[in-house]
């Protein structure tokens, strides 16, 4: 017995065949899928990598500020002087312009530091005239040592450093 053709020679039988996914199959795989996807940014967990890249942006800041204010101080003699800033206090102010700040750009931007370094969060400002860096500075009365501190640090982390 020989099968009817229905057309150039395709038997009917695979015209009738039912070829794809079905809906089950297809919300399945999208579960899955939406799973591992799930997992993985958990296991990235990109605010806390956001953190740590903010982290690592004031730890170079504070070490830029420390060592133009070294660079400062050794031109002086290995006195710090900043006229504009005054004397620096034995807590920490935060390094900026107006009230309850100590402005020490003037001091050490251009010659020591090309441009103002700014807390990646906190920062305002880019010139001399009107700015908040978002670090704060401080002179330790017994040994003269200057800290400069990132406040704003994240992840648990503290910034600072001493000269």
């Amino acid at each position: 017995m020989t099968q009817k053709s229905s057309c150039f020679g395709i038997p009917k039988s695979a015209f009738n065949a039912k070829v794809g996914f079905t809906l089950i199959e297809i919300l399945i795989v999208m579960a899955i899928l939406s799973i591992i996807i799930t997992v993985v940014i958990v296991a990235i967990n990109p605010n806390r990598q956001f953190a740590l890249a903010r982290n690592s942006a004031r730890q170079s800041h504070v070490r830029a500020i420390v060592t133009a204010t070294v660079q400062l101080s050794i031109d002086n003699r290995g006195n710090f002087s900043c006229p504009s800033g005054g004397t620096i206090p034995s807590t920490p102010i935060y390094i900026k312009t107006g009230t309850g700040g100590y402005n020490l750009c003037p001091c050490i931007i251009p010659t020591y530091l090309p441009q103002l370094v700014i807390d990646p969060s906190n920062g305002s400002g880019k010139d001399c005239s009107s700015y908040d860096t978002g670090y704060t500075i401080q002179k330790d009365a017994s040994s003269g040592r200057i800290t400069v501190n990132a406040p704003s640090a994240e992840a648990g982390e503290t910034i600072s450093m001493t000269y």
